[in-house]
């Protein structure tokens, strides 16, 4: 990789493909019952000829519409500019600062972070975990399909079938009307699985504080590795009130991060203190050419492909999980296939997207 490839590369323009696929699993969260998935699919186009792809899980089919034209507009706001992925960010950060850069936008502004990286790695021709400084390799990852809200019993039936491809953790969905039921079903859960798997549990911004502490102590003695999101990502008031002594490390965490990763962040920076620090720079050193550098991301995303690239570049590359969904499966040209419990390594450049037109054809949304 030389100073020349990554200085090689000026925006076109973008193309937004909108798709609603369906579920294998379907998953019933406390917010909403969700059987098909709207996706945007993101393609960079550079005045070089080299595309950077990237995709975004988009809650709704108004999401979808709503993010398209954010993308759009932030594209002609930095056309004909050399793609360099902070210098850019900077630019529309402050040039959506009124509209305000949260939700739709920052989902927006994200997708368009993720492609011009993955135009970047592949202009290189080498992953994009290389180009971060990484060696490509499996992640252990969960599996975060299904295990929606539903009885104790059919919830195991199904934690069980998602072992598949070896996996060792799952990811439940919790908040049930009373603290009982979140226990029933993470018993049923818990017991159904090995001792091996990991059990992590979301609440996908359900609780209230009280409620959040209440449950998050009684889950402790539960088997349960991972408690996610229990609050809303837009309570600042819950967060900064949070006890100094949260009933788990793992609930800390979440209390910490669940406004940045439910706001629909790609997950680049959001690790606090000096690490998010040294992840800045470094990244800084790459958009500006200047050579490789290592990150410090925490793959906690609904575009899993990118995280799992990143993961590996990051200075804590062994703590977290990358989260696996298949939703992508029928639109992928190479759906991603996990063995042995892992996300595959993946030596092709970029993040190794490639969407089959026919496919993508048959799920686009009008």
């Amino acid at each position: 990789m030389t100073e020349t490839t990554l200085d090689g590369l000026h925006l076109r323009g973008v193309t937004c493909t909108p798709v609603e696929v369906p579920l294998r699993y379907v998953l019933g969260t406390s917010a909403a019952t969700v059987r098909a998935a709207p996706l945007l699919l993101l393609d960079v186009l550079t005045e070089e000829g080299i595309t950077g792809r990237s995709y975004v899980f988009c809650y709704r089919r108004s999401g979808a519409k709503a993010i398209a034209l954010v993308l759009e507009e932030a594209a002609e706001l930095v056309r004909g500019e050399r793609i360099a992925p902070l210098a850019m960010a900077a630019t529309l950060q402050r040039r959506f600062a009124l509209l305000g850069v949260t939700g739709i936008t920052r989902m927006a502004l994200s997708a368009f972070d993720m492609a011009l990286w993955d135009a970047m790695a592949v202009a290189a021709g080498v992953p994009l975990t290389s180009l971060l400084g990484g060696t490509p390799r499996p992640l252990r990852a969960y599996n975060s399909c299904g295990l929606g809200l539903m009885a104790p019993q059919a919830a195991a039936d199904e934690a069980e079938a998602l072992l598949e491809g070896g996996l060792r953790a799952v990811k439940l969905r919790l908040g049930y009307p009373t603290l009982h039921e979140d226990l029933a079903v993470t018993r049923a859960v818990r017991a159904r699985l090995p001792d091996a798997v990991e059990l992590l549990v979301d609440y996908n911004q359900a609780l209230s504080r009280v409620d959040a502490l209440e449950r998050g102590r009684a889950l402790q003695s539960e088997g349960v590795a991972w408690l996610e999101e229990p609050i809303r990502h837009d309570d600042r008031r819950q967060r900064r009130d949070r006890p100094r002594a949260p009933p788990a490390a793992a609930a800390r965490r979440e209390l910490r991060r669940s406004q940045g990763l439910a706001a629909g962040a790609t997950g680049a920076g959001l690790r606090p203190g000096d690490a998010r620090r040294r992840a800045h720079r470094r990244r800084q050193r790459v958009d500006a050419g200047g050579g490789r550098g290592r990150g410090a991301w925490h793959p906690h995303e609904l575009a899993p492909d990118a995280g799992s690239q990143r993961a590996p570049a990051g200075r804590h590359a062994d703590l977290p999980l990358p989260e696996y969904v298949d939703w992508t499966d029928r639109i992928a040209q190479e759906p991603v296939k996990i063995r042995d419990g892992c996300w595959p390594m993946d030596t092709r450049p970029g993040t190794g997207l490639a969407w089959d037109p026919a496919k993508v054809e048959r799920y686009r949304l009008a």
